[in-house]
């Protein structure tokens, strides 16, 4: 016993300190983030539409049941951002002892977890089941973003956090092209979920002995970095607020309703449907990547409008040019911008409201959250009380179109309030 305990604390004393040795390198730490994200929105929330299709096919679901399903994760999205959002301010104990290290590991164990479990044949539980990941993707979203945003600057590499929002748009195309080489095979959907539950394990192992540790302490404003006015408070967040909002409901619009869209535009057997949700993803990947290349002194606000502008034509392209060129040429122009924007969104919040780096951007999310579940009983209305499938979708599209050029004018709002100053 004398000599196993000894033995016993120097592994430990090794874990930690590799563990802590990990955290110190700024690559590593935006390739777990990058990995974590892959894991909860690219496998958590959204692997769920690729394989709805093979569901249907194999009669384990209807449309209508679909639908539901979609809009549980939504919902346990938003009440995920909620109790993230609460906590800093109401149980200040919890947080301490769950920082958002913690959070994520559990949160991403979770995830393989739940996904795994839809595989299981309990159609009841199903609804349960993908209310539950929402809110763990909500936890992991915004507890990853927290811990290594303030553990990159702390290391001098605050450019290196766009790495991060690649990987939403890297999980989405992994899952999709995997999807469609099930599809192509004749695979079931219990295997896709399987085989996604297996995936979103391993991410949980690699990302685990990086993400370790307390938030990093904020460092001084470096020269050129933005900065916010005395003047900027609860107008400009609210402002900032309510136009992230309506990227949720831009955003989910067009992504959810593109591909029916397009199978209805297309010739019966076409090979593109299935396609445009892998080249979505591929955008998000790029899109985050070359945000990682935009200098800090750039107005944040400028970006967003830029991102928001981008995702408008998308939808314009989609609809005026309803051809594979036109559609797969929507999808990528609707994912460049899908991450940056909460990237952007999330830097530009801890620049006004410094103070609240854990409350403030889960009110962001839930804002955005609220978009989502607006956004597709919406179209299902205008489904119902229009003449044919072709004007409701029009009349959502324009909805989708008009909500991100509203978000557009209130960032333009905000930059004649404030005008960006640096230090």
């Amino acid at each position: 016993m004398s000599i196993s305990a000894p033995a016993s604390s120097a592994v430990s004393s090794a874990s930690v300190s590799t563990a802590s040795a990990l955290s110190q390198r700024p690559w590593l730490v935006a390739i777990a983030g990058m990995i974590a994200m892959a894991s909860a929105m690219g496998i958590g929330r959204f692997a769920f539409t690729p394989l709805l299709p093979m569901m249907l096919h194999d009669g384990t679901v209807t449309l209508t049941q679909g639908s539901w399903l979609a809009m549980s994760n939504y919902i346990g999205y938003f009440v995920g951002s909620l109790v993230c959002m609460a906590l800093p301010w109401v149980a200040k104990g919890v947080v301490q002892r769950w920082h958002p290290a913690r959070m994520v590991r559990w949160g991403l164990f979770f995830t393989a977890v739940l996904t795994a479990a839809i595989a299981l044949q309990w159609p009841d539980a199903w609804a349960s089941l993908r209310f539950v990941s929402g809110v763990a993707s909500a936890v992991v979203f915004l507890n990853i973003t927290l811990w290594c945003m303030s553990q990159l600057a702390h290391l001098g590499r605050p450019a290196l956090g766009g790495l991060v929002f690649c990987g939403p748009g890297l999980g989405i195309l992994v899952t999709g092209l995997a999807t469609s080489g099930m599809v192509t095979a004749g695979w079931h959907a219990v295997s896709g979920w399987l085989v996604f539950a297996l995936l979103a394990g391993l991410f949980w192992l690699l990302v685990l002995p990086v993400v370790r540790g307390a938030l990093a302490p904020l460092p001084a404003a470096q020269p050129g970095a933005a900065v916010a006015p005395a003047a900027e408070g609860p107008l400009d967040r609210a402002l900032l607020t309510a136009a992230y909002s309506f990227a949720g409901l831009g955003y989910i619009v067009t992504a959810t309703y593109l591909p029916v869209i397009a199978r209805g535009a297309l010739p019966q057997g076409s090979v593109w449907p299935d396609l445009f949700w892998p080249m979505f993803g591929g955008g998000v990947a790029l899109g985050a990547y070359l945000s990682t290349h935009m200098p800090m002194r750039w107005d944040r606000r400028k970006l967003l409008m830029a991102g928001y502008g981008t995702q408008a034509l998308s939808i314009v392209i989609s609809f005026v040019w309803p051809t594979p060129v036109g559609f797969a040429l929507g999808s990528i122009l609707l994912g460049l911008p899908f991450t940056t924007i909460t990237f952007f969104a999330l830097q530009e919040a801890r620049r006004i409201w410094p103070a609240a780096i854990s409350s403030f951007p889960g009110l962001l999310t839930a804002a955005y959250g609220l978009g989502q579940i607006v956004g597709p009983p919406m179209v299902a209305y205008m489904l119902a009380h229009t003449a044919n499938t072709q004007t409701g979708f029009a009349y959502g599209l324009a909805v989708a179109a008009g909500a991100l050029v509203l978000g557009m004018l209130l960032y333009a709002w905000m930059m004649v309030r404030h005008p960006q100053r640096s230090v």
